[in-house]
């Protein structure tokens, strides 16, 4: 088992750091506990945060106090104004409901309008540059939905065993563990660790598939994918995947936030962060001109795209608009023609109905760091990401301030 002992052991080595972190003061951290415990009283659970002064606390502290009082506040608007539990599944009561929904996982700055006009310009683009590699490489299509349909099926995308898909995806890891101090920035040389990983015996027999492991100062880590379906898994859909699961997605951020330990209220209250930042490497590897020389590889980091914007505007649309969950489904199969392998489009849309506003803030939190990172390179890049790394996760309105400071 990971513990925080074996994370903190690494922390000298931790290059994005650059200074020690500060232990949260033990009185703030219970009293975190004691709000944690109050999920029906959002008030009261407020009132115990109330005398605490941020300026005192260490940066990972500072976080944990702002992202509970911000979510806190939230919960108390929505429980005085529509008593109901604001951690409750189901479709919100009205769409000023949704609106609070979205806000207690993203960020107070968010406005709805403003960004379904912002998820449809990026799927406009995505679709415009996926229609461009199409037509390089001739194959039609009524829809880029359709396109997609049609790759899907060329038999030359098939893998003839799991064991290849695997080699391929660690062939891959091989070119993105290279790219990551570019992409990102110096990171602590454990993170760098890891591997796509054949099931074991027990997870056969479990059918445990499509997991993770993550690295530590003193073991590798890993990720299973999930191969059973291997039809549903052609060429061109996986190199995105390896930079989005394991280097610099998922690898680099979940063990740098694992070592930051940020209270579970900071855990609740953004919980789209890591998704998003998962996301945002996508782009940045394929805006590397990783894939310059390979429109197949493209085209995969594409559909991945729209993928996830398709299901933020269709949350979006849902609950703020009333959308029927056929002309979703309408809609997404034009945008991206097959659905992610996790994510059948009925069941996925199923979700998309009883989870409001997830898969939107995962991919607004995506777009929100893509904005801070818009007009930095190099040195101004990396120091980016470390403000994004070092502390673990925050809301959308704290990464757009911290971003103007740096």
């Amino acid at each position: 088992m990971t513990t925080r002992r074996a994370l903190l052991a690494g922390g000298a080595a931790l290059a994005l750091a650059g200074r020690v972190r500060a232990t949260p003061p033990a009185p703030l951290r219970a009293a975190l506990d004691a709000a944690a415990a109050l999920p029906h009283d959002p008030g009261a659970a407020l009132s115990l945060l109330a005398g605490y002064d941020r300026n005192g606390l260490g940066p990972s502290a500072q976080l944990d106090l702002d992202t509970a009082r911000a979510g806190l506040a939230i919960d108390l608007e929505i429980v005085r104004r529509f008593a109901v539990d604001p951690r409750a599944k189901g479709p919100p009561r009205t769409p000023a409901h949704a609106t609070l929904l979205l806000r207690r996982k993203l960020g107070n700055d968010v406005d709805p309008r403003a960004a379904a006009t912002r998820l449809e310009a990026e799927r406009r683009c995505c679709a415009a540059r996926a229609d461009a590699l199409f037509a390089r490489l001739g194959i039609a299509g009524a829809t880029t939905g359709a396109r997609f349909s049609a790759l899907w099926r060329d038999p030359r995308q098939a893998y003839a065993s799991p064991d290849a898909a695997l080699a391929d995806m660690n062939r891959w890891l091989v070119e993105l563990r290279a790219r990551v101090p570019a992409v990102v920035g110096a990171v602590p040389r454990w993170c760098l660790n890891v591997a796509a990983n054949p099931p074991t015996a027990a997870d056969r027999a479990a059918a445990h598939f499509g997991y993770r492991t993550l690295p530590t100062p003193t073991q590798p880590g890993g990720y299973v994918p999930d191969l059973q379906r291997l039809a549903d898994r052609p060429a061109f859909t996986l190199p995105s995947v390896v930079a989005h699961e394991l280097l610099p997605g998922h690898m680099v951020q979940m063990p740098l936030e694992a070592a930051a330990d940020p209270h579970p209220l900071r855990l609740d209250y953004a919980p789209g962060f890591a998704e998003g930042w998962a996301i945002y490497i996508e782009r940045r590897v394929a805006d590397a001109g990783v894939y310059a020389a390979d429109p197949l590889a493209e085209l995969g980091y594409l559909h991945w795209r729209l993928f996830r914007i398709g299901r933020a505007l269709v949350d979006l649309a849902i609950h703020l608009h009333g959308l029927s969950l056929a002309e979703a489904r309408a809609r997404i199969v034009a945008w991206q023609g097959e659905p992610a392998y996790f994510a059948p489009f009925d069941a996925d849309l199923a979700r998309v109905a009883q989870e409001p506003m997830t898969r939107a803030t995962e991919m607004l939190f995506a777009l929100a760091i893509e904005d801070g990172a818009r007009g930095r390179s190099g040195i101004a890049l990396a120091r980016y990401h470390h403000v994004l790394l070092d502390h673990g996760r925050m809301r959308s309105d704290e990464l757009a301030r911290r971003a103007r400071r740096v």
